[in-house]
């Protein structure tokens, strides 16, 4: 199949790359180094929680394995499945970004587990329709959903650990 227009490309990756710009951005507002932090740390978390300087540099690598899947499944060859494929990765996105509102923002673990379950089934499906799609679009997932899956193991300590906390 022909490539599109090289500008097209050019514009889709940005198109790609500016909502998971958005997604982080908004998780950084509302991470633990802001108004939460005191909150955050004085939570009983899991013996295997990583340290804090972990995650910034793991979400960096995820993230961008997110936007290039996005792109990736969006420059292949026309498939009956692009569509619902690009629809599932627009919800793992709005789900993603809703968990770190939910947990930091709102100070509710028990709801941030709940999105988190969502976004892991809404990533899940999207790697399971992407890769009928773009084979590599769909592998690049891989990480996040197995970084996802760590981050609820994490979720459910601290809701475990804390049952004194809100919702």
């Amino acid at each position: 199949a022909p490539l599109r227009p090289r500008a097209h490309r050019l514009l889709a990756a940005a198109g790609f790359a500016a909502p998971v710009v958005a997604a982080a951005v908004l998780g950084s507002r509302f991470g633990p180094d802001g108004g939460t932090g005191r909150w955050y740390r004085r939570l009983d978390k899991a013996p295997f929680q990583p340290p804090p300087a972990v995650f910034a540099p793991v979400w960096t690598v995820l993230y961008g394995t997110i936007a290039y899947s996005g792109y990736r499944v969006w420059a292949a060859p026309d498939h009956p499945q692009r569509k619902p494929a690009l629809a599932l990765w627009g919800a793992q996105l709005v789900a993603n970004a809703a968990w770190t509102p939910t947990f930091f923002g709102a100070r509710r673990p028990r709801a941030a587990l709940a999105v988190l379950a969502a976004q892991l089934s809404t990533t899940a499906a999207y790697t399971a329709v992407a890769s009928r799609v773009d084979g590599v679009a769909a592998a690049t997932m891989t990480p996040y959903l197995a970084w996802s899956g760590f981050a609820g193991a994490l979720n459910e300590e601290i809701v475990r650990r804390n049952p004194k906390v809100p919702g």
